[in-house]
């Protein structure tokens, strides 16, 4: 077998549970900061949390197979391993900067939805320009 092709199941084998577990650990505490953003809806905490993992894995593995190919030579193990460590890290620091943008999101809608509300604006006068009757007679 091809030492190439050797990197490319190694690459693989790594990869894909590394994706996994990223979107889990995202999925599972993802959950407790939807809970209490939508509170008053947890069917709809839930769905905003599948489909924010469903498009971390389509984007994340996405990037590892089109970050698959190479045309590097490999010749010996020592490049396989070589080989192996960038693209393996690679992925790695993209996972770790997209479950950061992941966390930065959530927080920014707990932040959002705990903020406090800006109070009602008056309403207007029913007729600009007409004098107010004060709610009581005036002595």
């Amino acid at each position: 077998m091809d030492r190439v092709v050797v990197a490319y199941a190694l690459y693989l084998l790594i990869s894909i549970p590394l994706t996994v577990l990223v979107a889990r650990t995202l999925s599972k505490h993802g959950r407790t900061f939807l809970a209490e953003v939508f509170a008053d809806s947890p069917g709809l905490a839930n769905a905003v949390n599948q489909l924010l993992v469903v498009g971390f894995y389509l984007v994340s593995l996405g990037f590892v197979t089109l970050f698959l190919t190479s045309h590097a030579d490999v010749a010996t193990a020592r490049e396989v391993f070589e080989l192996l460590s960038v693209k393996v890290g690679v992925v790695a620091l993209i996972l770790g900067a997209m479950h950061l943008t992941n966390v930065l999101v959530f927080n920014g809608i707990r932040r959002r939805h705990l903020a406090p509300k800006p109070a009602a604006p008056p309403l207007p006068l029913p007729y600009p320009g007409t004098p107010q009757v004060p709610p009581f007679p005036a002595p």
